[in-house]
């Protein structure tokens, strides 16, 4: 049953998003939380002196962290939870300041397979890092400075019919009007406090300025940017702060990229959950076939939004398996491993979803409809260790403005706690 009262655990979510614009500063709103936790950080630069006890590391916009048990034995296995922290966009390109008939307008190139058109007339704001001659990073958040504008309907009389958008063209957002000399670095560099002639470059994105909302008659639903995949990076984070050790590894995984594929040296494709289980392994005495062992005794629950079933296009979705968002996580499966669910990975969610008591649902797409993936397959393939896919159902995946249920991002959060514990 919903509660009408949105609860600390939703409040809670709602700050993690309006401090996490892009994944740079979801990287560093992870960061703050784990120091708070009393997580040690890790420089990966150098060399470990200890793995032991609550530690983290973080590279670029990826996070892992790790809590080791307070006696290693020669069964230790890994228990990880994997998410991603980026979500579709647009990336400011280079030189990105121009001016069209009196307008200034930034250029900006597509970030990923968003729903392009929820990102018009929108109130938008730049974030990302900047990055000086001397290599210092300095986060950068602007309030509302860009829109998309739409060409008003008496100029297009079938833009309600058939709405095409050019990516170079029509997705160029507005700047300002009448001010040739304006340039985008500039306010940027005013922003984060740095001299224009100090820049070197920059990795900054569009995000929508509009707060997440909790919705609905009775408070079901929280409306928000980046639910896909904060949803699961906010909710694997408020389960990790309060393990406590087990006779596994704990460990959380948020990497970058998956929108964009993951082949980046912070993606799920790149060697940075491997280059972290090798040295944890060092660390606690377990190399060469002990530490082929331990991954084989490990498993990984990839946690990224899902689909629940839209009421006005019902026939997109399997005629059997119609999740609703509030009635549980997915239990994600394809048989073309698209997701990473096997009988044995679904077993173990059953078990974490049972011991925490909260339901669960499974997603399969309709045949005709071609199914995405996450990073969980390439999780399973880099490691080869047991992997599962999972994720709350939401509406509207990959807008600027997403739907998801207020029950689900509790119920996930006391599943991925309950499997960390050893369900």
């Amino acid at each position: 049953m919903v509660d009408t009262a949105t609860s600390d655990h939703i409040r809670d979510i709602i700050s993690f998003v309006e401090a996490s614009p892009t994944s740079y500063h979801a990287a560093a709103e992870l960061a703050r939380r784990l120091d708070g936790a009393g997580f040690q950080k890790l420089d990966e630069t150098e060399s470990w002196s200890s793995v032991e006890g609550r530690c983290y590391v973080v590279r670029d916009g990826a996070v892992i962290a790790w809590v080791t048990p307070e006696k290693v034995t020669d069964k230790v296995g890994v228990r990880i939870v994997g998410s991603h922290t980026d979500s579709p966009s647009f990336k400011l390109k280079p030189n990105a300041t121009v001016t069209n008939q009196g307008w200034q307008q930034v250029g900006m190139e597509v970030y990923g397979g968003g729903l392009l058109n929820s990102w018009l007339d929108r109130d938008l704001g730049l974030s990302g890092r900047l990055v000086t001659k001397d290599g210092q990073v300095h986060l950068v958040s602007t309030g509302p400075i860009l829109r998309i504008s739409q060409l008003a309907p008496h100029l297009d009389r079938t833009v309600n019919d058939d709405l095409t958008l050019d990516r170079q063209r029509h997705l160029m957002p507005i700047l300002s009007v009448g001010r040739p000399d304006l340039d985008v670095e500039d306010l940027l560099c005013a922003e984060a406090g740095i001299k224009r002639s100090d820049l070197a470059f920059h990795d900054v994105f569009a995000h929508l300025t509009q707060s997440p909302a909790v919705i609905g008659p009775y408070g079901e639903f929280l409306a928000s940017q980046r639910m896909d995949n904060l949803s699961s990076v906010h909710s694997s984070m408020a389960a990790f702060v309060d393990v406590t050790p087990t006779d596994d590894v704990a460990l959380m995984a948020c990497f970058d990229h998956e929108e964009v594929g993951s082949s980046t040296r912070s993606g799920a494709c790149g060697p940075f959950l491997e280059d972290v289980l090798v040295r944890i392994a060092e660390g606690l005495g377990m190399t060469g076939a002990a530490y082929r062992a331990m991954i084989a005794r490990s498993s990984c629950v990839s946690s990224d939004a899902g689909h629940g079933v839209h009421p006005n296009y019902v026939e997109k979705f399997d005629p059997a398996n119609h999740p609703l968002l509030n009635e549980g996580p997915l239990l994600k499966i394809n048989a073309n491993q698209r997701y990473a669910t096997d009988g044995v990975g679904g077993a173990l969610w059953k078990r974490a979803c049972a011991t925490a008591g909260v339901p669960t649902q499974e997603f399969v797409s309709n045949n005709s409809v071609p199914c995405g993936s996450t990073i969980g397959p390439l999780t399973a393939t880099r490691l080869g260790m047991l992997t599962v896919d999972v994720g709350v159902p939401l509406m509207s995946m990959h807008s600027t403005r997403e739907l998801a249920g207020v029950n689900d991002l509790e119920y996930i959060t006391a599943a991925l706690a309950a499997y960390w514990q050893g369900a």
